[in-house]
């Protein structure tokens, strides 16, 4: 329990305000349908009685999934995610059922334009899904599953969630008996995916690039001096001339690619360079 920070709370809480709010102005009024458990909630609620709502769905279908997940992923994680669902679940029904906003027919902001819909309640609810993993949670239960089931099935966890969605988005077909609403969909998903990249990894990734030189002297001096911070050396040999080359790893930003490879091919023209996105970079303070 004292591993669980208020801060993350706060901006959990914050998350589920959000996705709500994606969900409930732009998605739902028009029947576009959002990923996941989120997705399946909004069509079962669709389907069913007044009384079996958005809200009643999002907890009865996501509470037994993160309570199943809670061995492999672990007490924190199951209590931030259980608390964001929660709040979503709240705010939607507040939005939906209490609050003076007619969500009934068309989206309040965007109308009956399916485009708009389709975008802002992507990018919205990806917002909040995003806030949510970064602080340490999940919005939707089937990415905990997709954890769970993914490598026993022979694939991914990405394909796991791709694949739920494309027989989601076929099931609203057959029950809309229409393509288009479906389709939609689909822009939804896309938007919220990029969105979820963006809040999670940040808008300026770091770049790893492996320097494979023979003067790793020279540019690890020039590298330091010029960006002000350390490389890592690992020795090696070349695989067809035996030679003995040096391996420079080193990490920059996206905007300082261009003169790092300038620099290294001044003073080694026969340098070879890769680089890798990473999305996380960590140093230690002691």
């Amino acid at each position: 329990m004292t591993k669980l920070k208020l801060k993350n709370f706060i901006f959990l809480t914050i998350a589920g305000l959000i996705n709500a709010f994606g969900v409930t102005i732009f998605l739902n009024p028009v029947q576009l349908y959002d990923s996941g458990i989120s997705g399946t909630s909004m069509l079962l609620g669709q389907l069913t009685p007044p009384a079996l709502s958005l809200s009643f769905f999002l907890l009865i279908l996501n509470i037994p999934l993160f309570l199943f997940g809670f061995r492999k992923q672990g007490f924190i994680f199951t209590v931030y995610s259980l608390y964001t669902v929660g709040v979503y679940a709240l705010c939607a029904w507040l939005i939906t059922d209490i609050l003076p906003i007619d969500v009934t027919i068309a989206s309040p902001l965007a109308g009956t334009d399916l485009l708009l819909c389709a975008l802002f309640g992507g990018l919205i609810s990806g917002i909040g899904s995003g806030l949510t993993i970064r602080f340490g949670g999940a919005i939707d239960g089937i990415e905990v599953m997709a954890v769970i089931f993914a490598k026993k099935l022979g694939i991914s966890i990405g394909s796991f969630v791709m694949i739920y969605n494309v027989i989601l988005y076929v099931i609203c077909g057959f029950f809309a008996e229409s393509w288009i609403l479906p389709l939609y969909s689909i822009v939804t998903y896309m938007a919220a995916l990029k969105t979820v990249d963006f809040i999670v990894d940040g808008l300026d990734r770091a770049k790893m690039a492996m320097i494979v030189t023979t003067k790793s002297d020279d540019i690890c001096e020039e590298l330091q001096n010029e960006f002000g911070c350390g490389t890592t050396r690992v020795e090696g040999q070349g695989g067809y001339s035996r030679a003995e080359k040096t391996v420079i790893y080193f990490v920059v930003n996206r905007f300082q690619v261009a003169k790092m490879k300038n620099i290294v091919h001044e003073i080694d023209p026969g340098a070879y360079i890769t680089i890798h996105d990473i999305a996380d970079v960590f140093t230690s303070n002691r």
